[in-house]
């Protein structure tokens, strides 16, 4: 697909993001940070998604969500998906559409033909490619006439794998609220009642890692690191949502005990907002 440059926006541009859930998860976070972004900058900020725990969090920041079931992908919903974003597109006058996952990016790209929408995307994760139907399925995330890489590495699997461009690539690296994660916002009383309820032994070192419970982001590597070091001072805690995948949940735990490490590493559940 050749690059192309995007128009000049209109005054207040209509930007309108399109993701699974609001629920955990970087991605999702990313979606409302940008729609903060985009009503702080003067444009208006539309969230198409099929609900989750965090749509209060639109009416805090002035964001519009629009209920849709993005979130699936069978093939007859995905088509009645089209037709139902092109009418929000004409009717809100939708500048930009940007998806940010891949069932919802086949139903946007089809959606925006036909209008004066530019379509982009955000392609969060290297997707498993298993044979050349997942390369297609997979292929949504590329179709963007930019496509934004949260990483290097995930820049290079687009390359590798979809042969895109390094003009229509942007690298642009998850954020984070200092304000909001700065050790002045934690109370002392707050961080005692934690420790106490984590039960960390005085005095250790902490090594956190919080996240989304999925097999990409490497907790096997942490736990076998951790087992290998020899440091009886450090303390592992794995914080973060299975989002129902108990399976991996529970291989974790097994990790753990067969490495006897039950004192050195826990799991804990949190909702990730």
């Amino acid at each position: 697909m050749k690059a192309v440059s995007l128009d000049p926006y209109p005054l207040q541009p209509v930007i309108m993001q399109i993701i699974p859930e609001l629920g955990p998860g970087g991605a999702e976070q990313g979606c409302i940070d940008m729609a903060a972004a985009i009503t702080a900058s003067g444009g208006q900020a539309i969230i198409v998604s099929n609900g989750g725990a965090r749509i209060h969090e639109l009416a805090r920041i002035g964001a519009v969500h629009i209920n849709l079931p993005v979130h699936s992908k069978n093939p007859y919903v995905m088509w009645r998906n089209v037709q139902k974003l092109r009418a929000l597109i004409r009717r809100h006058n939708v500048n930009i559409v940007h998806a940010r996952s891949r069932a919802p990016a086949w139903s946007a790209l089809k959606a925006c033909k036909n209008t004066n929408a530019h379509f982009m995307t955000t392609c969060h994760a290297p997707y498993n490619i298993k044979n050349e139907a997942k390369r297609l399925y997979n292929s949504a995330i590329a179709q963007g006439e930019l496509v934004i890489a949260i990483s290097r590495y995930v820049a290079t699997y687009l390359r590798e794998n979809y042969q895109i461009s390094d003009a229509r690539i942007r690298i642009i690296p998850r954020g984070i609220a200092l304000d909001r994660f700065h050790p002045t916002a934690v109370t002392p009383e707050r961080l005692i009642t934690l420790s106490r309820k984590w039960r960390i032994p005085d005095g250790a070192n902490i090594i956190m890692m919080p996240g989304r419970l999925t097999r990409w982001k490497g907790h096997h590597v942490l736990i076998e690191a951790v087992s290998k070091i020899h440091r009886p001072d450090i303390f592992c805690v794995i914080i973060g949502s299975d989002q129902g995948r108990t399976e991996y949940r529970q291989e974790l735990e097994q990790a753990i005990r067969a490495k006897n490490m039950g004192a050195r590493v826990r799991i804990f559940f949190a909702l990730m907002a």
